[in-house]
């Protein structure tokens, strides 16, 4: 096999303007397509096939998701209102009951499942009925679709479970129809992707046994997506490869521009920098943007770390499409265009930067009539709901109209005072339509992974690069390969949003699709002072001269927990948020603290509490002295009770012994009998 020609890249156009005139590909207009016959292993390659991503779709294709969102949301006909919007309830939504099953999908084929996701798969089974069939093809403990146990789903990459997230890959056709049951005990939160082929189309109908040739498909699949971004389309010897090394000044531009019909099949950069902080600096300082044939706007914009998938600064992991690795940063994405390609890269930061740039391009093997144009577009709350009033919480991460597939999305957040940002649910708006075809059940439910779990993980298709456990930055990223979600008109991918930007927690996002050409993106240029800077260091509010409950020590108990909570996810204001949690203790149990006074002297004791539902009531005691009567720490929900002045007292210097008894519940409480210990202060 021939070595590509290697070639600096702003020489490439002037190499191969000649090619176009031998160029076998027709220009004119497309041939309409016949209804398609697809074999499950041509389903098999779409797994790893990254140009039909990038055509656009034929009428009549879809994709969207069952899941086990709460019923209680609903968009209601006659008022035009979004009823239960923020509804919470995930686990356990499902469209009916049928006996003693529960009936999780119902969908009219052609049609394929591409991802099965959970929560908390257990032994109940789900079963799978294919095209009418009254037997399941497929009929498995719910677990059994994520464990490696059962054929075909034993590949890693297509099958795996990450930061508690329980991910099937495998697909699973249907020619007529497809139903899902459950039974009892098969567990909680579940989604099923799927998409619906144009009327006509052919498929198969899904048999876990495999012939020799799908497995094969299969293994070959789960080879190339294994290792994540290494030439995904395989070794073409027809392609060819530019490369150049470029230093841009504070201010310049750097522009690299190839003429067509082509297709970009790789590029990637490298960068060297001083430390962690200047990485973080400069590379939402560097801009990358494309233009495409002779638009007057560029398709792609995006500071340039962002663009590859993880933010901020340098995250190392390899997905499929996008990734950092210790030898640069790889974009896979395939990006057609017909007469000209244009990629430039901005300085707007304060010294200049050293760009490794290198790319891979060849001739199409489609007319170009068939692909939509690359889009990317990084932004922080552009196109919210305008009807926020009826679409509360949702947060827009793209929004376009024309025809193209949404294929995935990064998403920033920015959450110094930490708690549990992400239990919004994904929305995405097809068409014009009022209520969702995909709606989801979490946002860490939506990127791969389940129950806030901070985890790390790098895989093929959905990544979390950075959590710091969940409380600062957070980076996750979702591709939609054989899920991408195809669109004519309109397309709206919304998440809910839960903390207000002022907690502070603010999101920033850049989604990736492919649109039609001549069809503009309504996004605009974000400038570098929106870009960085709003995240630093955040003073955390303390009581002065307060005894803080969570560095109080702990004498003795008789039972239970006593440890210190990060309240920073609540709206209220705890001293230092933080508090000594107290929990698993009971009626008559005691907690007993040390409380140092440093001088002798007359002291007005004051605290604050925490109440909520699921808290006691207690009995304060001084030196096995009482402090007033029972204190009620039931509240709907999570408050600090504010300052309690608990009288003036008479203590000499050294260790005081306050207690905490546990006497009982409000009727209304959780009978969890917890206590919060926000602080003490010993005032002269």
């Amino acid at each position: 096999m021939k070595n590509a020609a290697r070639v600096p890249i702003h020489v490439v156009c002037a190499l191969i303007v000649c090619c176009l005139v031998t160029s076998l590909l027709s220009t004119g207009p497309a041939q309409a397509a016949g209804p398609q016959k697809l074999t499950y292993v041509d389903l098999v390659k779409r797994l790893t096939d990254l140009e039909y991503v990038a055509t656009l779709p034929a009428p009549g294709e879809m994709c969207a998701q069952w899941s086990s969102y709460d019923r209680k949301s609903r968009y209601d006909e006659a008022t035009g209102q979004y009823v239960g919007w923020e509804a919470n309830g995930d686990g356990n939504g499902f469209i009916r009951r049928e006996g003693d099953q529960f009936v999780f999908a119902e969908m009219e084929g052609p049609g394929c499942i591409w991802r099965i996701w959970s929560a908390r798969p257990e032994a109940g089974h789900v079963r799978i009925y294919l095209d009418g069939a009254k037997e399941p093809v497929l009929d498995l403990p719910f677990q059994a679709y994520f464990d490696g146990t059962s054929e075909p789903f034993t590949r890693s990459a297509l099958v795996h479970t990450v930061a508690r997230g329980w991910n099937n890959y495998t697909p699973i056709p249907y020619q007529k129809s497809c139903k899902i049951t459950a039974d009892k005990g098969w567990g909680a939160y579940f989604q099923f992707v799927y998409t619906t082929y144009p009327k006509g189309t052919q498929v198969p109908t899904f048999r876990p046994q495999l012939s020799v040739e799908e497995k094969a498909a299969l293994d070959e699949a789960n080879k190339i997506l294994s290792r994540g971004g290494y030439a995904p389309a395989g070794v073409r010897p027809e392609a060819a490869s530019a490369e150049d090394t470029v230093t841009i000044a504070p201010g310049e531009r750097f522009a690299a521009t190839l003429e067509g019909p082509r297709a970009i099949t790789n590029w990637g950069v490298n960068i060297k920098f001083d430390d962690r902080e200047d990485e973080m600096q400069a590379l939402r300082d560097l801009v990358l943007q494309i233009t495409w044939d002779d638009e007057d706007k560029p398709a792609v914009w995006a500071p340039l770390g962002d663009f590859f998938g993880t933010a901020p600064g340098v995250n190392r992991y390899r997905s499929f499409p996008l990734g950092m690795t210790e030898e640069g940063y790889y974009c896979n994405w395939y990006m057609p265009f017909a007469t000209f390609a244009k990629f430039e890269f901005l300085n707007e930061g304060d010294k200049p930067r050293t760009l490794e740039l290198k790319a891979t391009y060849e001739d199409l093997r489609r007319p170009i009539e068939q692909f939509g144009r690359f889009h990317a577009r990084w932004h922080r709350d552009a196109f919210l709901p305008e009807d926020a009033a009826r679409r509360k919480i949702d947060w827009t991460m793209l929004k376009t109209t024309g025809r193209g597939r949404f294929c995935g999305v990064m998403l920033h957040v920015w959450n110094p005072r930490g708690g549990w940002w992400g239990e919004g649910d994904e929305k995405f708006f097809v068409d014009g339509e009022r209520f969702p075809s995909t709606i989801g059940t979490g946002s860490e439910d939506y990127f791969g992974y389940a129950w806030c779990n901070p985890t790390l993980f790098a895989n093929c298709y959905h990544n979390q690069t950075i959590s710091m456990n969940n409380k600062g930055h957070v980076s996750v990223n979702r591709w939609h390969i054989t899920d991408n979600i195809p669109f004519q008109t309109s397309f709206e991918a919304a998440i809910e949003k839960y903390y207000p930007n002022s907690k502070p927690t603010l999101y920033a996002a850049i989604a990736y699709w492919y649109q039609a050409a001549g069809q503009k993106d309504p996004y605009e240029i974000v400038p570098v002072r929106e870009r960085k800077g709003y995240w630093g260091p955040i003073e955390v509010a303390k009581i002065k001269g307060a005894l803080e409950g969570e560095e109080l020590r702990i004498l003795r108990k008789t039972a239970g927990n006593p440890a210190p909570q990060d309240m920073s996810g609540y709206a209220g204001d705890w001293s230092n948020e933080s508090h000594l949690w107290w929990t698993e203790a009971k009626p008559g149990d005691t907690l007993e603290l040390a409380l140092p006074v440093e001088k002798a002297g007359t002291r007005r004791l004051k605290m604050q509490l925490t109440k909520a539902v699921d808290y006691g009531i207690v009995q304060l005691s001084l030196d096995e002295k009482k402090l007033g009567g029972p204190i009620d720490l039931f509240n709907r929900g999570v408050v600090a009770t504010g300052v309690l002045d608990m009288g003036i007292h008479e203590l000499s210097q050294g260790q005081h012994v306050l207690k905490v008894e546990i006497v009982g519940a409000n009727d209304k409480a959780v009978k969890s009998y917890m206590f919060g210990l926000d602080y003490v202060l010993l005032e002269p």
